[in-house]
């Protein structure tokens, strides 16, 4: 139930996010490898992580005045667009990062797929056996992401017209305009057409939030999404400098990105599958990863061709297996309606084994 009384937190944060970003750039304020650095670094990392937990806030609240499945939609693009935000500041900066979209949107689904959704099902399947959910919801969700994945992740290490994973920008034009139509039609699907695959009958509408507060939560929406935006320049430098000073490898940046978009949303469906509301939690978590395929991808790549820079797309071979073994379980996973602890830690193991070959490759 929304609260009736607007939290500190919520407006305090981009507040404090757009004085941060006003006083960094009158007094030419920026990351330097220095004690005063890392006091700005862990003051912009506060700063950054309290708004994007303040924007998920205000999106919940309006969720909860519209109701499902839109509330959960509300809640995807509002992720998404501070996702491509970060992605694009980062991957077109003054130091390309090519690789970044890609490694991005896979760390995503793997972070998703994997991880949040064994997460979820773990935590629901310890207190209450088994769960159930709409099996109709889940296929969408997977037949989508599956194609999305594949076309965007995998064909362009197969391509003839242009050498290495790179799509021709006629290749990336049909796939941006092929990925926005899918999601288009998933849309369409998840809000008109089959409404009631995504919906169970503990699902409702209702809201207690004051019109006064539904108002203020929008226009507060609003100024946290700008204020994450602002802040994603100096974001991206504190994570080239952290990667640099660990030796990360390049898909650690990518990683990052992932965890900062996902973190709010990931409580979020954690506490509903906690409390019995799987359905909402894989709404949260696959409609996550579909969503950032299908509006991550043309959006920079909109921004490369502008910009004349590289795209670079196609999954490693160790990557692309992963890919395909998180689907071929997901479906295993998804298709009886029913979960329980195992699945919840067959997800996680494969997880970690994501993030070992990361690290060690």
């Amino acid at each position: 139930m929304p609260a009736q009384r607007v939290p500190k937190s919520s407006w305090m944060f981009p507040a404090l996010a757009v004085v941060f970003v006003a006083v960094s750039a009158g007094l030419g304020l920026s990351f330097t490898p220095s004690a005063s650095g890392l006091v700005f670094a862990a003051v912009l990392l506060v700063i950054l992580f309290g708004t994007v937990f303040a924007a998920v806030h205000h999106a919940e609240v309006i969720a909860h005045k519209i109701g499902e499945p839109y509330g959960t939609l509300l809640l995807t693009l509002s992720v998404i667009i501070i996702e491509v935000a970060v992605i694009a500041t980062i991957m077109l900066g003054d130091k390309a990062v090519p690789t970044l979209a890609r490694d991005t949107v896979f760390a995503v689904v793997m972070i998703v797929c994997n991880g949040l959704v064994g997460l979820c099902i773990l935590a629901g399947g310890l207190r209450y056996a088994e769960q159930e959910f709409q099996v109709s919801g889940s296929k969408v969700y997977l037949s989508v992401l599956i194609v999305l994945s594949t076309i965007t992740l995998i064909m362009p290490n197969y391509t003839l017209t242009t050498p290495g994973p790179l799509f021709s920008g006629l290749q990336l034009a049909f796939v941006s305009a092929v990925t926005l139509m899918l999601y288009g039609l998933f849309l369409y699907t998840q809000t008109v057409l089959h409404r009631d695959y995504f919906i169970t009958g503990e699902d409702d509408g209702e809201s207690h939030a004051t019109p006064r507060i539904i108002v203020i939560s929008a226009v507060l929406l609003v100024l946290s999404l700008v204020a994450v935006v602002l802040l994603a320049k100096s974001f991206s430098v504190v994570v080239d400098a952290g990667a640099a000073a660990i030796g990360a490898p390049p898909a650690f940046s990518g990683i990052v990105v992932a965890l900062l978009v996902l973190l709010p949303e990931s409580v979020a469906a954690i506490s509903a599958a906690r409390h019995n509301q799987l359905q909402k939690s894989i709404n949260l978590s696959l409609g996550s990863a579909l969503a950032t395929i299908s509006l991550t991808i043309p959006a920079v790549a909109l921004a490369a061709y502008l910009l004349g820079k590289p795209l670079v797309l196609g999954l490693a071979p160790g990557e692309m297996v992963l890919l395909v073994m998180t689907f071929i379980l997901s479906m295993l996973t998804f298709g009886t309606g029913v979960t329980n602890i195992l699945f919840g830690m067959v997800h996680l193991l494969v997880f970690a084994v994501f993030l070992l070959t990361v690290f060690v490759p």
